[in-house]
């Protein structure tokens, strides 16, 4: 599949950050390590979790009761995590990510475990390889690695089903308005507008360094949850988590979750 460029600030996002995630699974990031296969056979024995978020499980009651045959995709769900795991239970998966080598891993398990996911290489923001109302459910990961979420909401609401589920995780946009690298050393030092962009407000220096770890959006709140309102979605669900591993764990959680509903 060829990669929609939209423009420069899209470009540059795509390629840096598919190189940082193919480097982050030679890293073995926590995002990037597949599930044991003692793990699959526990979710085939009905003793299952997933995680939108760096600690805790999604709730089950955000699934369908019956996985078996749902068709899932993973926006950005790469990594042999979640997808194997919702296989395992009988959906069929379909995970879609902007790094190679993080559908590798996917591949890997569902080689190693006997399963069966299909892997597709891709831009979110741009699921034009998929037909209309294709899928049950989605569960999607990326929203602070992309330029605009619009296009991410529009593309999902398509692609799902009347009554379909859409899981995402989130960035509460606070994390955006302090300067990361004093962050990094535990120091709270306010600088950056919501929204916030890493090719727009930062240095050429900065760029360099902070963006080793991947071209980072703060959204708005606003593009975050209305943005899913306004594609025609139902905000069904939420709840908030920590784990960010910065000063801001003590203070505030940073990540959280929303299920939506299409109507």
């Amino acid at each position: 599949m060829e990669f929609r460029i939209g423009g420069l600030v899209e470009w540059i996002t795509l390629k840096k950050n598919s190189s940082v995630w193919d480097k982050n699974v030679e890293n073995k990031d926590t995002w990037t390590v597949p599930v044991s296969s003692e793990t699959i056979e526990n979710a085939k024995n009905g003793k299952w979790d997933v995680v939108l978020t760096p600690i805790k499980p999604v709730p089950k009651d955000w699934f369908p009761s019956n996985l078996n045959g749902v068709k899932v995709l993973l926006m950005g769900g790469g990594g042999g995590q979640q997808g194997p795991i919702l296989s395992a239970l009988g959906a069929d998966v379909t995970v879609f990510d902007n790094s190679k080598k993080q559908l590798e891993q996917d591949e890997f398990v569902a080689k190693r475990d006997n399963l069966n996911i299909r892997t597709v290489q891709g831009n979110v923001q741009d699921l034009s390889v998929f037909s209309d109302e294709s899928f049950d459910l989605i569960m999607e990961f990326v929203g602070g690695w992309v330029d605009s979420l619009l296009p991410v909401w529009k593309e999902a609401y398509r692609v799902l089903r009347k009554g379909g589920i859409l899981l995402a995780a989130h960035n509460n946009p606070f994390e955006s308005v302090f300067d990361l690298e004093l962050l990094e050393k535990g120091e709270l030092v306010l600088r950056h507008k919501i929204p916030y962009s890493d090719i727009r407000d930062l240095s050429s220096d900065e760029f360099e360094r902070i963006t080793s770890d991947g071209v980072w959006f703060g959204h708005s709140l606003h593009d975050i949850i209305q943005g899913q309102i306004d594609v025609g979605f139902l905000i069904a669900g939420f709840y908030e988590d920590s784990g960010s591993g910065y000063i801001l764990d003590d203070y505030i959680d940073i990540f959280f979750a929303t299920k939506a509903i299409k109507v």
